[in-house]
């Protein structure tokens, strides 16, 4: 059984374990004469996750190692010299077995053509054990819960009880899966700082992680100075946001506060299809239209400029994250209670004074999240800064000069076949500490703007 199979089968098993448990507590209610503590369906809910989440985390499990169980086994059928190749020279092995028996085509060898027909032995017994093994804990739950099913089982308590525990699993992953991602880029960067210096990476002015392989090459400087990424990626962001904060925010207010409902009905949802766009269709936009006007336009002042610049860039990402800043701005606003407003207009306030002196005041927990949203957005942007303000690393402040950005520097080292032993390929990981460090003081920062109106205003 494939894998799709044996899910519809559990979600079959699913479905039979509710209605057999829900008629099951009905029958035995009417036997015994005795009510039933919990309502029907929450016996059968029971039933259900019985009969099919157990079975489930088997599944999964065993998918999880069984590729590893599988490729480890037939290495040791594999003849000592094969067995002694490195990790990586052993892996290219085991993926042209597998291409091998994936294609049906013949091996050229006879020790390749035993560990192809190993492989697919082994596969072929395992789907057969997995399939068994999961129907039948899929069934053995079924029928040992409806065992234990009385009119007397607090059903619903134990449901409620199940449910809370998937709820803090959940949360859980979420949690881990954060906690794995920075220590990953934490042992990583570790490596790289071992090979460069952290004050030469961080207050370095040249870029250059092109490291020679021989001595006499050309062009492999092996320079890891990120302070042009960091400001690159900062004079982007700051001209993005210029554009979007006014422009969001103000439309946020007049389609909460002036605009009649008809025309919010139609306008912002027009609005957000902005957010909807794939950032490579802005790139396009901003290299084939903003980028050349820019230029054009400095021509007619006796300027020489690029045709890849940060404010082209920057202006086309903050028409980009405008949404962000407008939709959540005006959720925000609208959330205001209406008495705030109506004691403003009883005080003899205009509508104008009361969104300056009220509204604003007291939506701007909100507001600053918005904002903040719609900088972490411009600053992991990559497409857009490809294609419009180019790849070379400037230190500059000059809006009109190409420059580049961090998440366009580690999608360009991380790009191709790499071996993650090298400084060049480990700066990737470098730059993401450095970008991750950049985005929690840009919540520490809104968190204590937030935490210091909200006490004002509440």
């Amino acid at each position: 059984m494939s894998f799709i199979t044996i899910i519809i089968t559990l979600f079959a098993l699913l479905l039979l374990g509710y209605f057999v448990g829900r008629k099951k507590s009905i029958q035995l209610s009417a036997i015994s004469n005795k009510p039933l503590h919990s309502l029907p369906q929450y016996y059968g809910y029971l039933i259900a996750f019985w009969s099919s989440v157990p079975a489930l985390l088997a599944l999964l499990l065993w998918n999880t190692f069984e590729y590893s169980v599988i490729t480890s086994m037939v290495v040791s059928q594999l003849p000592e010299s094969f067995q002694q190749l490195s990790n990586s020279d052993l892996g290219l092995f085991i993926n042209e077995i597998i291409t091998l028996s994936e294609t049906k085509e013949v091996a050229t060898d006879s020790f390749k053509m035993a560990a192809v027909e190993s492989y697919l032995n082994l596969t072929k017994f395992s789907v057969q054990m997995k399939s068994a093994a999961v129907l039948i804990l899929a069934i053995v739950g079924m029928f040992t819960a409806l065992s234990f099913i009385k009119p007397q089982m607090r059903a619903r308590i134990l449901v409620e009880r199940l449910i809370r525990w998937a709820m803090i699993g959940c949360a859980s992953i979420a949690i881990f899966t954060t906690i794995g991602i920075v220590f990953s880029v934490i042992f990583e960067s570790i490596q790289f700082f071992k090979s460069v210096n952290i004050m030469d990476f961080l207050f370095g002015t040249h870029w250059s992680p092109q490291e020679a392989i021989r001595e006499d090459q050309v062009g492999a400087s092996g320079s890891f100075g990120a302070l042009p990424l960091f400001v690159g990626t900062l004079l982007i962001s700051l001209i993005a946001l210029t554009i979007a904060v006014p422009l969001g925010l103000m439309s946020a207010i007049y389609l909460s506060e002036y605009s009649s409902a008809g025309f919010r009905s139609f306008a912002k949802p027009v609005l957000e299809m902005l957010a909807g766009i794939p950032t490579v269709v802005y790139g396009f936009f901003a290299a084939l239209t903003v980028a050349p006007f820019i230029r054009d336009l400095g021509e007619s002042f006796n300027l020489s400029l690029s045709s890849e610049s940060a404010l082209a860039a920057g202006i086309v990402m903050g028409v980009m994250i405008i949404p962000f800043v407008s939709s959540l701005s005006d959720d925000v606003i609208c959330a205001v209670p209406q008495s705030m407003r109506d004691g403003s207009y009883a005080m003899g306030a205009t509508k104008s004074e009361t969104i300056r002196q009220v509204i604003i005041p007291a939506a701007l927990p909100g507001i600053v999240s918005a904002v903040l949203l719609a900088a972490s957005r411009a600053i992991g942007e990559t497409m857009i800064v490809v294609m419009a303000a180019g790849l070379a690393a400037n230190l500059s402040f000059n809006p009109l000069e190409a420059v580049t950005t961090v998440t366009v520097q580690m999608v360009t080292l991380l790009t191709g076949d790499q071996e993650f032993d090298s400084p060049k390929t480990l700066a990737a990981f470098a730059l993401g500490l450095g970008l991750f460090l950049t985005t929690l003081l840009l919540n520490v920062i809104s968190l204590h703007i937030v935490r210091k109106y909200r006490e004002q205003y509440e």
